[in-house]
């Protein structure tokens, strides 16, 4: 298997030939966010799957919360598609862990690293960030930090 960047632009075309508009607008957006983050900073190089999967959780995020906007302004149709192309990425991305599993990792770092106190917060959070690895959002993650420092 290719990398992650090789299967998103496999699946662009075979989303081109199959004329899923949806798909082949939505992995172009990814695609092009992908290019950007390759050419941002001091060299153009190319992105590690980790960095790759970075920028699609941060689309994914932005979709979500166009949704969210969609929606609470009235907009349904709008928000159902920003929902059906948050759905195309998260195929791409690693399946999100529930909140049981966020509560015994966090509390599984927390230990490891001896936290304690919400004056601990910034080093708390990135043992728990670490232990997550990008299973879940990190608002998920430092409300159960915040939650378990007390």
């Amino acid at each position: 298997m290719g990398t992650l960047k090789d299967r998103l632009n496999d699946d662009l075309r075979a989303a081109m030939k199959g004329r899923d508009e949806l798909t082949t607008s939505t992995l172009r957006m990814a695609l092009s966010a992908v290019r950007n983050a390759e050419v941002s900073g001091d060299a153009a190089r190319e992105l590690s799957d980790d960095e790759v999967l970075t920028v699609l959780t941060k689309e994914a995020k932005k979709r979500r919360e166009a949704a969210t906007a969609f929606e609470d302004a009235g907009r349904a149709e709008q928000a159902a598609r920003e929902n059906a192309e948050g759905g195309i990425l998260d195929r791409y991305l690693p399946v999100q862990l529930s909140d049981e599993e966020i509560v015994e990792l966090v509390a599984e770092a927390l230990r490891a690293g001896g936290f304690s106190g919400k004056g601990q917060m910034g080093p708390a959070m990135k043992a728990a960030q670490a232990a997550v690895a990008g299973r879940a959002e990190g608002g998920r993650v430092a409300a159960e930090v915040r939650k378990q420092l007390g």
